[in-house]
């Protein structure tokens, strides 16, 4: 799973001109601030084509998705990650999926390895400045307001079976978008199903191959201090 993550904006998110994200992230998304402790229901940064005008957004989303149908924000049960293996037959997921795929560009994330009541956790990055996951987003209107801020831009992040240097930490790791595949995640008139993302969640294996991890000091605050390694 990936319940943390590392968002440099000052450091670390400077997207390789010759990737395909790079058509996407352009600047800093409005309110954006660096976090080196990002947590669920909190804003993350999401690269979308809009499947209304074609228009390419660099956003902030609340990190947890809330299909419109839901009654409030806070959900029942966690939808900051989705598995991918069956995820074109969730309810939840499956409308976004189709056509509201994004892509969420970190730094960097965090995940515990370790019995309970023991658990270590470990910074993990990619061989680039950023680190692009797989996601879906979708728009939940809230009815006790007008207006722009009625809508709330919300996302969550794909997981798959760890593979790399993820197999020895934990058995679940985020779906990692290979720079050839982004294109097509990312565009709308590309009706998504359970087959683009198994072949997404394919090539996500080499990615892990190539991460960098250490371990850290359990995570408190705030701060570029919480990647220190671990005595």
């Amino acid at each position: 799973m990936c319940g943390r993550v590392i968002v440099d904006y000052e450091e670390n998110m400077d997207v390789a001109a010759d990737s395909a994200l790079a058509e996407w992230v352009l600047g800093v998304p409005d309110g954006a601030r660096s976090s080196w402790n990002v947590k669920p229901t909190e804003a993350i940064p999401i690269a979308l084509t809009s499947a209304k005008d074609g228009r390419r957004r660099f956003e902030l989303a609340r990190w947890s998705l809330v299909p419109p149908w839901a009654t409030s924000l806070a959900s029942k049960f966690p939808t900051f990650n989705a598995r991918s293996e069956g995820v074109a037959e969730k309810r939840t997921f499956a409308g976004p999926l189709r056509h509201q795929r994004c892509v969420v560009p970190v730094s960097g994330f965090y995940e515990w390895s370790g019995p309970k009541g023991a658990r270590v956790p470990h910074a993990i990055f990619g061989s680039e400045e950023v680190l692009p996951m797989a996601g879906l987003y979708s728009w939940w209107r809230d009815p006790a307001l007008e207006g722009r801020d009625a809508w709330h831009l919300t996302a969550t992040i794909l997981t798959r079976q760890s593979a790399g240097v993820m197999a020895g930490i934990h058995e679940r790791m985020p779906v990692f978008i290979a720079d050839e595949l982004v294109r097509e995640w990312l565009d709308p008139e590309t009706s998504g199903d359970q087959s683009l993302v198994d072949a997404v969640s394919a090539e996500a294996v080499p990615i892990a191959e190539h991460l960098r991890e250490w371990t850290v000091r359990p995570l408190r605050g705030d701060g570029p201090e919480l990647l220190e390694p671990a005595d």
